[in-house]
């Protein structure tokens, strides 16, 4: 959705990796934005982010205006099931289905054989890949590792919100995955750790956790306890007004 960082820019150079030809999509996307929500103070910088496309040789940007996207007459909705019902699908009603919405018309409208998407937003990735399974894009949907600031902190383009003193007591975020995934491959009770976790949010400035959990990296179910399956902590949560999220793996 445009306001471009270096967690972009990585996708971009998976992509180069993978092939010559890279387009890259921006759209701020006002279906996924759900009431109260900032769609309007969302950061859009497209002549910054075409500049920094190009310094990278992307050929094609796909920057459509939203009267392309949606005319007048537009009365297509998308429903997704079940991938939606926790996490940030149930705190944010309806969000997942604008992604898949604009997604599969993005998909459509660049002819992409391959599509790259950052771990940050595990959910979003998992019900992307559902997405193009279910409704046969026969497009390969590449997952590409979160990136992070030096000290840890997720890259997002709504940590531009945050002021100095938010930005540091931000780190407890990943802090707090970190210790909760390494009590969990210790041994350590799954809720125990859950709550030690959210105890140091709440100590460090976070002024409400909207959830954490493990679950079933596949599934996305929720685990009580860990077996030794592949899962992921995820985690959102507000710090002043800025909601964050966060994932880590367990194995």
């Amino acid at each position: 959705m445009g306001a471009l960082h270096e967690g972009h820019l990585s996708l971009v150079r998976e992509a180069q990796k993978r092939t010559e030809n890279v387009i890259v999509s921006i759209f701020v996307n006002p279906t996924q934005f759900g009431a109260g929500e900032d769609l309007d103070s969302y950061p859009k910088q497209l002549e910054a982010d075409a500049a920094l496309l190009k310094s990278l040789n992307v050929p094609i940007i796909w920057a459509p205006e939203n009267s392309s996207i949606y005319p007048k007459g537009f009365a297509t909705s998308m429903q997704i099931n079940g991938l939606d019902d926790n996490f940030c699908g149930a705190k944010r009603p309806g969000h997942f289905d604008g992604v898949i919405l604009i997604v599969s018309k993005l998909f459509n409208q660049t002819g992409a054989d391959l599509a790259f998407f950052g771990e940050k937003d595990y959910q979003q990735l998992a019900i992307i890949r559902q997405m193009a399974l279910d409704l046969d894009f026969n497009i390969e949907i590449v997952g590409v590792p979160t990136v992070r600031s030096a000290e840890g902190l997720a890259l997002s383009s709504r940590n531009s919100y945050l002021s100095e003193d938010e930005l540091r007591d931000a780190l407890a975020l990943p802090q707090s995955l970190q210790e909760a995934a390494q009590e969990i491959q210790n041994g350590k009770d799954v809720s125990a750790a859950l709550s030690h976790a959210t105890d140091k949010m709440l100590q460090s400035g976070f002024e409400s956790i909207d959830y954490i959990n493990l679950i079933d990296a596949k599934s996305l179910k929720i685990l009580k306890k860990w077996d030794g399956q592949e899962a992921r902590l995820l985690a959102a949560a507000f710090i002043g007004k800025t909601r964050l999220i966060d994932n880590l793996a367990v194995k």
